[in-house]
């Protein structure tokens, strides 16, 4: 009813003020969902309600040529990544958020129903996989550890019976010369068997490098913010 309603009317206004409106109301809709069961920060959920409106206010000013505004918004709404790397979950809201912009601003088409869909079905699956323990590896929560060690350390098996005692699995992910080669950094992927333990097992790790410098973080926290 509402297409028709546009295809029928001739006043310019009418459709860019619906485009609008459904534009803020859909931005809202995403940026809630993306908060359940998900860490945020008040400048990317204002982004998720912000950026259909931006994109398609672009739409509409290139004449609706999609190839010029998905070139442009998509620029703009990257930049962020550039500076501060982002999860695959923020990236996946922002092109969901792009999207329904896009979809709402096309003049000719009057696509108002399929952004609506769009956005529904996008934010329900976020959504149900924020909610639910669907594609989990395992119960227990995967960490970063990050332990500092000096050079002359053999961290090949310094650590290896505290690996043992306090968690389930293990993964070397990178080592790191720091602070002129006289130390590395290593990071590890670890599954904790007692997340109570925690304290516990990073005291030991002190013990063993030193006193230096260790972080232990979820995995899908991000580091640049340590």
């Amino acid at each position: 009813m509402l297409s028709d309603y546009l295809k029928n009317s001739t006043n310019d206004m009418t459709y860019f003020f619906i485009c609008m409106v459904f534009a803020i109301v859909l931005g809202f809709l995403q940026a809630f969902v993306y908060t359940v069961k998900n860490r945020y920060t008040k400048s990317f959920v204002t982004t998720l309600i912000l950026l259909p409106v931006a994109v398609c206010m672009i739409v509409l000013l290139v004449n609706n040529n999609i190839g010029v505004a998905v070139a442009v918004a998509g620029a703009f709404t990257l930049v962020r990544f550039r500076s501060v790397p982002g999860t695959g979950k923020e990236i996946t809201a922002i092109f969901i958020s792009m999207v329904t912009g896009v979809t709402l601003a096309s003049w000719q088409t009057y696509n108002i129903e399929y952004a609506l869909f769009f956005s529904l079905i996008g934010s329900g699956l976020l959504l149900i996989l924020n909610t639910t323990n669907l594609f989990t590896k395992t119960n227990k929560k995967e960490m970063i550890l990050k332990v500092t060690v000096p050079e002359m350390l053999n961290y090949y098996t310094i650590f290896e019976d505290v690996f043992n005692k306090y968690t389930i699995s293990c993964e070397k992910l990178a080592v790191k010369s720091v602070n002129m080669g006289s130390m590395f950094k290593l990071t590890y992927r670890v599954v904790l068997k007692d997340i109570k333990l925690e304290k516990e097992f990073i005291d030991e790790l002190r013990i063993r490098n030193g006193n230096l410098e260790i972080s232990l973080f979820d995995d899908s926290y991000n580091e640049n913010m340590l």
